[in-house]
């Protein structure tokens, strides 16, 4: 059965996460990662009701409707979007957690809409083979349109199973296929240098992978992001496009611009959070502890571990409940925007010029 999807001051914040609480939830966190160590698996808080997605069938997916002729399809970790045509199906994305239930699911809304099942063309968000580890099913001759990067980097890994692109572009593609249109566009490096926004007008919907999570936080390490300034100007630019459903790439569930802005939010009480932990965490002890040894990497392991823990507490305090996952993975996001407001922003703390 095919499902239509319903469309659907930081300084306060952090006032109203108590020290008490943040001291409670850090010594929490550090004994999650002594049961880890020890053999036993955490515990962590519920998923809230609000960040579920659909429940999927016997055959592990969930398709639905997202407007028109404009369709989403999810194993509740990753997704992908598609475009039923007069002319054939558009694809963004093949994840191969998914993998041949991609098949099943175009088959599944082709034969309900009378549309071709074939898919003639793959678009590809970005090189990454957890996104487009499954191209290869299509076959050889399906069109696969990709940022010129995405070329680069897919040549020089020769994976068979994420076959180069055969069209490719700099800054902007439309592609219109069937009378129906997809505009992609590349707005500079941001989760990684090739990552575009796949923008559908028609269907008011944007499609950018590993920016934003609906309900849920972003993946460990700010998502892995290798330009994290840029992934996050990626969050501006994403909530400039005139869009009321997200396909985010991952988890169970579309998004909408609450969830953007939400999303917004935490990553800027966490940045808040990150700063004042800077200001206040007295170094000494770590440079006293390890600096007689000579000791360089446990002098900064120390401390940017401390930051980033302290940090992560009073955030974590904040969301739970409001976004999921808040307590596996903000104390990796904090450490993550420590680096890059160290690295990239020149937050040096203790590590400044010297005097």
């Amino acid at each position: 059965m095919i499902h239509t999807t319903a469309r659907s001051s930081r300084r306060t914040f952090l006032g109203r996460a108590t020290a008490a609480s943040a001291l409670s939830l850090a010594a929490g966190l550090l004994g999650t990662g002594e049961a880890a160590a020890s053999g036993t698996l955490p515990d962590y808080a519920p998923i809230p009701e609000a960040s579920k997605g659909p429940a999927l069938n016997d055959k592990g997916y969930f398709v639905g409707q997202i407007a028109g002729d404009l369709y989403w399809v999810t194993d509740s970790s990753y997704q992908a979007m598609f475009l039923t045509t007069r002319e054939g199906v558009v694809l963004v994305d093949a994840p191969p957690t998914i993998g041949h239930n991609l098949l099943r699911a175009v088959e599944e809304v082709t034969r309900a809409n009378g549309r071709p099942r074939q898919v003639t063309h793959l678009v590809y968000s970005h090189s990454h083979a957890d996104h487009i580890g499954a191209a290869s099913i299509f076959g050889k001759d399906v069109v696969r349109i990709a940022h010129t990067e995405t070329a680069k980097f897919l040549r020089r890994d020769a994976d068979p199973n994420r076959p180069a692109p055969t069209v490719t572009f700099d800054d902007h593609h439309v592609l219109r296929v069937g009378g129906e249109r997809l505009e992609l566009a590349h707005h500079g490096p941001n989760h990684s240098p090739d990552n575009i926004f796949v923008h559908a007008p028609e269907q008011e919907t944007l499609m950018v992978v590993d920016v934003l999570y609906p309900g849920w936080v972003p993946f460990k390490n700010l998502a892995v992001s290798q330009d994290v300034p840029g992934w996050l100007r990626a969050h501006d630019i994403a909530m400039r496009y005139p869009w009321r459903t997200l396909v985010g790439g991952h988890l169970g569930r579309l998004g909408t611009r609450a969830d953007g802005h939400l999303q917004q939010r935490y990553l800027a009480d966490l940045r808040t959070s990150v700063r004042d932990t800077v200001a206040r965490l007295d170094p000494a002890p770590f440079f006293d502890k390890y600096g007689q040894a000579g000791n360089a990497w446990a002098i900064f392991a120390g401390y940017l571990d401390a930051v980033a823990r302290q940090a992560a507490a009073p955030v974590v305090a904040g969301y739970l409940g409001r976004l999921a996952a808040a307590d596996v993975f903000t104390e990796d996001n904090a450490y993550g925007l420590l680096e890059s407001m160290r690295i990239d922003t020149g937050l040096l703390g203790p590590f400044g010029i010297h005097p």
